[in-house]
């Protein structure tokens, strides 16, 4: 009897367990990779793959010669570097924050204020942001208590990359919470009561002893966030565009949503996610090789 086959025999409750995440994945992520050869296509809904020509990289090429594509590209890194930073750091000083609060009913509410807003879709986050900013929304009433003039902060330039960075975390820092806390909640209470009988402080107790034992945690949750860095989110963006901010909020996902989509140029919409794909892969690697040389950690 395999090793495999006694392990399937003596937690087959758990195996059980993971079968249907095991078929979303299979499903949902790795069958559809075989379509990702359409990018080397010039791919027709008629014909199929088998019937569509080869073109080999033309579509790569195309890419790399659009007049935007620059533009594009820089935006997608900026506010890739801009998700990733806050969305890595803001989740875990409130996961720090939440679990000092000693008070249970408390800390019960907390928790569940900001989980909600996870549960609201992008439509609903991007018209509660455009109505506030609005004209005789909150935020220019109370402009308007100071004396000063109205501002159409959706429609600035300007306003637009700190926007869709203030409601990325108010939907979804909170839910971020949750694997530290469970975390934190793992740590071995003799290490605080050792610390306080030597004089610790509760800062001290953070820095020293909290903060330490939930880095490997916050290794992998950056180094698994990292590899959707091009991949910003379409609904997000999506709704929080306007005419006047696309020099500075148009993306690959919009640009893919734009272009192959709603043009039809499927093979295109691939290329462009492959090349995504690819980004995200190197920095995974990258990323992987220095957790393991600085903190003795990573994914594999």
């Amino acid at each position: 009897m395999g090793k495999l086959t006694y392990n399937m025999r003596k937690y087959w409750p758990l195996y059980v367990m993971a079968l249907p995440g095991t078929l979303y994945f299979i499903l949902f992520k790795y069958i559809p990779l075989g379509g990702s050869v359409i990018a080397f296509q010039d791919y027709s809904v008629f014909k199929g793959i088998n019937g569509s020509p080869w073109v080999g990289f033309k579509h790569f090429t195309s890419l790399f010669e659009y007049p935007d594509f620059y533009r594009v590209l820089r935006n997608t890194l900026v506010m890739g570097f801009l998700r990733v930073t806050f969305m890595f750091a803001v989740p875990l000083i409130l996961a720090l924050m939440i679990n000092e609060i000693r008070h249970s009913l408390m800390k019960k509410g907390v928790q569940t204020a900001l989980y909600i807003p996870h549960f609201l879709s992008w439509v609903i986050i991007a018209g509660i942001a455009f109505e506030m900013t609005s004209l005789s929304g909150l935020v220019n009433t109370v402009r308007g208590w100071f004396g000063l003039e109205s501002m159409l902060y959706m429609q600035m330039e300007s306003y637009f990359r700190p926007i869709f960075v203030l409601t990325g975390l108010w939907k979804d820092a909170g839910w971020g919470t949750i694997i530290y806390l469970a975390a934190l909640s793992g740590i071995n209470p003799q290490l605080y009561e050792a610390a306080v009988v030597d004089g610790a402080s509760r800062l001290k107790q953070i820095l020293y002893i909290t903060f330490p034992m939930i880095l490997p945690t916050a290794a992998i949750l950056f180094l698994l966030d990292i590899g959707n860095f091009m991949e910003l989110g379409f609904e997000q963006v999506y709704n929080l565009l306007t005419p006047m901010t696309y020099s500075v909020g148009d993306i690959f996902d919009t640009y893919v949503f734009r272009t192959g989509i709603q043009q039809a140029q499927y093979s295109f919409a691939t290329a462009v996610g492959l090349f995504q794909a690819v980004v995200g892969m190197v920095l995974v690697i990258v990323f992987n090789k220095l957790s393991k040389k600085y903190s003795n950690g990573g994914l594999w």
